[in-house]
């Protein structure tokens, strides 16, 4: 914006119109307004600067924070690896141990079970030494055979039917064809030649057997 000549002028005259001492004054004034505006400046300077390096500070505090935060899962995440694999590791050792005894001591349940059978057979065979009567020795070892066969049933074992039942493969084995005596008896057992067992409904022996055509 230009100044008016006019303006210009009337304040040199103006200023030519003051005594030395007004005009010191009025410089010292003008002096004092310029130093104050430049101080101003400088001041908010200094305050940008200032909020810049907060500004910046608290970024970094920030990411320091974050970054302990980080440590801290990542150890947290760590220890809990090692506790888990620790524990699966007795776990597997345990489980292998276990797995051992079963495999030697499996049957230990079973054996136990029969071992009173056992000794009713030798009850029976010492009996027979001197029996004289066929019959009741014939009784003694059907009992025997029935407790044993209870035993065996109370741990799951039991026979294959086989007595006029068609043939299944799942459960019976052919070993000889034969020809049927009556035409309802053909593709049907006919004879078992030796007995079929389940443990737990799983075939542990097929039952064979002869088939009538």
């Amino acid at each position: 914006m230009k100044t008016n000549p006019f303006f210009k002028n009337n304040k040199n005259n103006k200023n030519r119109n003051m005594n030395p001492k007004e005009k010191e004054n009025i410089n010292e004034e003008e002096l004092k307004s310029e130093a104050t505006q430049e101080e101003a400046a400088e001041n908010e300077e200094v305050r940008e600067e200032e909020t810049q390096e907060e500004a910046t500070l608290t970024e970094e505090e920030k990411l320091a924070k974050e970054l302990e935060e980080a440590n801290k899962t990542i150890e947290d995440q760590k220890d809990k690896y090692l506790r888990l694999s620790a524990e699966f590791d007795n776990y597997r050792k345990r489980t292998m141990k276990e797995k051992a005894e079963l495999i030697l001591n499996g049957g230990e349940k079973t054996i136990g079970s029969i071992l009173p059978v056992v000794d009713d057979f030798e009850r029976a065979l010492k009996n027979m030494e001197t029996a004289t009567d066929v019959a009741a020795v014939k009784e003694g070892v059907e009992l025997i055979y029935n407790k044993f066969m209870s035993v065996l049933a109370q741990d799951g074992v039991k026979v294959i039917e086989t007595k006029d039942k068609p043939l299944d493969t799942d459960y019976h084995e052919a070993i000889a064809v034969v020809p049927a005596p009556d035409k309802a008896l053909k593709g049907k057992i006919l004879d078992c030649v030796q007995t079929g067992y389940m443990l737990n409904d799983k075939v542990i022996r097929h039952a064979k057997v002869v088939v009538g055509e």
